[in-house]
């Protein structure tokens, strides 16, 4: 009789790791998706704002991300992490006037497959990006929600939400 080898899982093969993705909180999604984190909508601003327009709309929304979108096409172009925002600042690598252009990280698509997360992503499934299940190993500290097809941003989830969700939920 042929041994059988063990099929790998969808995170072994997305990620390449070897090893099965585990849920630390799955007891108590209970079938929960994006939606039910009820994200803030999101808030996108353009390469050219200045860099004080969005520390200002930051700390007024208590986000730690904002996604920057094509002013014209609205396209996803990046995003902007104000703990980073915040450093380039006072090492002076960018200025208040300073256009987003200079801050912003670009999202790289060529070659690249991409993770889409919408509201009706389960939560197992937003684990496991932020755990790195979905990009090799690397760690994420957010997910930008869109629409299927990518052509709206809706909103941003962080691991700090996903964190705050099962802490209010009984397990």
């Amino acid at each position: 009789m042929a041994d059988i080898m063990p099929q790998p899982t969808h995170a072994q093969e997305v990620s390449g790791l070897g090893q099965p993705f585990v849920s630390k909180w799955a007891s108590r999604y209970r079938g929960a998706t994006v939606e039910d984190l009820d994200p803030p909508a999101a808030l996108s601003l353009t390469p050219s704002d200045p860099v004080s327009v969005a520390l200002m709309a930051a700390f007024e929304r208590d986000y730690t991300h904002l996604t920057v979108v094509d002013g014209e096409t609205r396209a996803l172009l990046g995003y902007i992490s104000i703990p980073e925002l915040q450093a380039s600042l006072e090492a002076g690598r960018v200025r208040p006037d300073d256009e987003l252009r200079r801050a912003m990280v670009r999202f790289r698509r060529r070659g690249r497959t991409y993770r889409v997360i919408t509201m009706d992503t389960p939560l197992e499934e937003l684990e496991e990006f932020f755990a790195g299940g979905f990009t090799g190993g690397q760690k994420q500290d957010f997910a930008v929600i869109t629409d299927d097809r990518r052509r709206f941003v809706l909103g941003v989830a962080t691991v700090a939400d996903l964190e705050e969700f099962v802490k209010r939920r009984p397990a």
